[in-house]
């Protein structure tokens, strides 16, 4: 059966790119040799492999890779040190109009 991988690389200027692949191996080295010069870490090499999850379906690994690439740096920071208790902090909304926030709400 055919398995699929979400990997996050760091970057020579420490951001963080969000892939995935069913052949990571092929793929990293695609990174690192700069196949493509309109890529992303093309110009940020050399890369770090810093993050791997494995999937049998591919729609779930591509629904994952896309809800990765909209996190902050903070989360991804969280999910590549296994840091799951800050990871569950920081995904909790923290904005006024929370339901934890709202007044109306505590006191209604």
């Amino acid at each position: 059966m055919k398995t699929f991988c979400v990997y996050i690389l760091k970057c020579f200027d420490n951001t963080y790119y969000t892939g995935v692949s069913n052949d990571l191996a092929r793929r990293i080295s695609e990174h690192q040799e700069g196949v493509d010069p309109n890529s992303y870490t093309f110009r940020r090499r050399p890369l770090e492999l810093v993050f791997v999850q494995n999937f049998q379906d591919v729609k779930e690994a591509i629904s994952f890779e896309k809800r990765l690439k909209g996190w902050s740096k903070a989360k991804k920071e969280a999910i590549i040190n296994g840091d799951w208790e800050g990871l569950k902090s920081l995904a909790e909304c923290k904005n006024s109009s929370s339901h934890k926030n709202n007044s109306k709400r505590k006191n209604g």
